[in-house]
């Protein structure tokens, strides 16, 4: 018999969302885990918060709703408000009930950029990355290193001139430019948007764009992420953010670290050795004076084994499902913070994929 199509909708509901959301769900462990993570971290939200007052956001379900905007590629807080609006798993995730109001999407970035100042994204990360090592996911002697272009929310309009003075605009919503035979360069011009976006490209024949230079170091044994830095794009800040993460690297046993071709200067390898760090860097043959990598290093087995490591993994996920391509957020700090909680995000997929591997591999 044909059922009838009802229009009217229940008044109450007897199922709360932990019981709709099945047992078997991706974002179960993903958020066993994050959950682990932000509960050691108690005691630095503590310190942050006032003993008084109004009570603001729980700092937890700004954190998860951020993974949320991150795992499913939400464009924007406004859309995220929306999704978490009318979505059981969304509210189930955050921690929220089915008739709890959302917030504003003010009040949620005006709270969260509270979190900016705690440095909170990197102790999540490192809370992860503890995680992983306690299930024995990550290598703690041989690591890869590489960076990666992404662009900035700024157009090359608002690429200008040092001190000159802003004339009024003909359009305010898309005023006419015109750069023809204006030398341009980060000298002399900077973004009025946002200061410390730089003028660079991906390699010979590019177009420059206004971008920031994200870096990663990833432990070899699963690919997952151990350290990130963020730095403007100065045409060294490569090399220069790979020895600052090599310099934060625990302990003091020597380990290995795969790198690409641009890595192969002498700086950079004789700075690798006396932090105790052997520069599995690709050899640059056609370089003004040859490679700095010679057959002390080529020589082993080991230095081919971490030629054949791909860090790119990492990047894709990052630029595509985070939308990190092109950052939604202006200036170095936001843009660095949300660069290292989208690692974050990343690791937590990824050990998620490996401990399931693992249970139905047993």
């Amino acid at each position: 018999m044909r059922g009838q199509d009802h229009q009217q909708s229940d008044m109450f509901s007897y199922l709360s969302p932990e019981q709709r959301v099945r047992q078997d769900h991706p974002l179960r462990q993903i958020r066993a885990m994050a959950d682990q993570a932000l509960s050691n971290m108690s005691e630095r939200f503590d310190v942050m918060y006032a003993k008084t007052g109004r009570p603001s956001i729980a700092p937890e379900k700004l954190l998860r709703a951020q993974l949320l905007q991150m795992l499913y590629s939400v464009r924007s807080e406004r859309l995220l408000m929306e999704e978490i609006d009318y979505s059981v798993l969304f509210r189930w995730f955050v921690g929220m009930n089915l008739d709890e109001s959302v917030w504003d999407v003010t009040v949620f970035t005006k709270n969260r950029d509270r979190l900016l100042k705690g440095d909170v994204a990197r102790e999540f990360l490192m809370e992860v990355v503890d995680q992983a090592r306690a299930k024995k996911l990550t290598s703690d002697e041989h690591f890869t290193v590489d960076g990666t272009l992404m662009e900035a929310w700024a157009s090359l309009k608002s690429f200008q001139r040092k001190g000159r003075k802003n004339t009024p605009p003909d359009d305010p919503g898309n005023p006419t430019v015109n750069f023809h035979g204006e030398k341009r360069c980060n000298q002399t011009h900077e973004s009025t948007t946002d200061p410390d976006a730089l003028l660079a490209r991906k390699g010979t024949g590019k177009e420059a764009k206004l971008s920031y230079n994200g870096n990663l170091l990833v432990e070899n044994r699963n690919g997952l992420i151990i350290i990130t830095e963020l730095l403007q794009a100065n045409g060294t800040a490569e090399r220069d953010a790979a020895l600052v993460m090599l310099e934060q690297m625990p302990g003091g046993d020597r380990v290995t670290v795969g790198a690409d071709k641009a890595y192969d200067t002498k700086d950079f390898v004789a700075e690798c050795r006396n932090l105790k760090v052997t520069p599995h860097v690709a050899q640059n043959t056609k370089r003004v004076g040859g490679s700095a990598i010679d057959k002390r290093t080529t020589r082993h087995p080991g230095y081919g084994i971490s030629q054949k490591k791909r860090i790119e993994e990492s990047f894709g996920w990052l630029k595509t499902i985070a939308l990190m391509r092109k950052v939604r957020y202006r200036g170095i700090h936001k843009v660095g913070w949300v660069f290292t909680f989208a690692a974050a995000a990343y690791n937590l997929v990824r050990m998620r994929s490996l401990l399931a591997n693992s249970v139905s591999a047993a």
